[in-house]
């Protein structure tokens, strides 16, 4: 599907506007080191008519972000020790959104490797996973109901960025969401969508547990 801008992609819901993201770049500059990725695993939650999304019983004061207008950061805490960061789109109010799963640096790579820990260098699973991901771009709570600027990151920040969206999506692949417990993460959700033969997507891995329940990574 070919769409024009920037934001009218963005004003699509999460299934349509997933593959668009990917090859995209995001950006952060938070004290005072740039960092980009070029995403190439994403997935899509689609509000209160997805079992596995944080908005499924409604509006709450921790996924209030998820409600913005889109082109907003969604970033939230989980397992007392994660965070990860989504796109917000669609209709404002509808909590539709992307979380971005994985990536490869484009740019800032001696930040994300002191975040990430990474003391022997980089390597493909740098960036793979979303709790890496936020990690790498610095991401955190503070974040959270920020907007994606419209290019790179840049002073005074802290900011996002989020640019070279595609308008004809790149060759994707697309399956079940990765550790979605309950309906959300069956195969009647193929909403994980990423490029194929990148080695910084994530390995698949089917949830824990028969209950249906929100998303937790």
């Amino acid at each position: 599907m070919g769409t024009g801008t920037r934001d009218e992609l963005l004003a699509l819901p999460s299934m349509q506007l997933a593959p668009h993201l990917l090859g995209a770049r995001v950006s952060s500059y938070i004290g005072g080191q740039l960092v980009v990725v070029r995403l190439t695993e994403v997935e899509a939650y689609d509000g209160s008519r997805d079992p596995g999304s944080h908005a499924y019983r409604g509006r709450t004061a921790r996924n209030a972000g998820l409600f913005g207008p889109p082109g907003t950061a969604y970033v939230y805490f989980t397992y007392g020790m994660h965070h990860c960061a989504n796109v917000v789109c669609g209709a404002e109010g509808t909590a539709s959104a992307v979380l971005m799963r994985a990536g490869e640096v484009v740019a800032g790579l001696e930040t994300v490797l002191a975040r990430r820990g990474h003391p022997r260098g980089p390597d493909a699973k740098l960036l793979s996973g979303p709790a890496r991901l936020a990690q790498g771009l610095g991401l955190t709570l503070a974040n959270n109901t920020s907007g994606y600027r419209n290019g790179v990151a840049g002073p005074p920040g802290p900011e996002l960025g989020l640019e070279n969206l595609s308008g004809s999506p790149l060759r994707f692949l697309a399956g079940p969401r990765t550790g979605v417990a309950g309906a959300g993460g069956t195969e009647e959700y193929p909403w994980r969508f990423w490029l194929p033969g990148e080695p910084s997507v994530s390995t698949y891995r089917r949830a824990a547990g028969p209950r249906t329940r929100a998303r937790r990574d």
